[in-house]
C-alpha cells in the first residue's frame, strides 16, 4: 500500500532559499538511506506556509524512516528552519 507522509509547516519567508537548499540535501540523503522512498515534493502555499509530501511504498517504511530521521544531520538542518510542524499519513487510493 502506497502512503504519503504530509508535513505542513511554517517558516520565516527570509529562510526560503536556505530551506530549498536544505530540503534538497535531505531528499538526496533520504533516497539513499531509506528503502521504500518513492519520491519527495515540496510545495509552498504562501510565503510562510509549506507542505512537504513524501511518497512511500508502505506505511512501515515511512514510519521507520521517521523514527530514524532525527539521526540524519540534513533532517535536523532542514527542520530547524520550521516554526510549526504537523504530520499526517494518507493511504493512496488512486494515482
Amino acid at each position: 500500500m502506497t502512503v504519503l507522509r504530509i508535513d505542513s509547516f511554517t517558516i520565516d519567508p527570509a529562510d526560503t532559499g536556505e530551506l530549498l537548499t536544505r530540503h534538497s540535501a535531505l531528499a538526496a540523503v533520504a533516497k539513499d538511506a531509506f528503502p521504500g522512498l518513492i519520491g519527495v515534493q515540496l510545495a509552498k502555499i504562501d510565503d510562510q506556509t509549506w507542505i512537504d509530501v513524501w511518497r512511500w511504498d508502505s506505511l512501515a517504511n515511512a514510519q521507520a524512516a521517521a523514527a530514524q530521521g532525527p539521526a540524519i544531520p540534513e533532517a535536523g538542518a532542514a527542520f530547524s528552519l520550521t516554526k510549526s510542524l504537523a504530520v499526517e499519513y494518507a493511504e493512496v487510493l488512486d494515482a
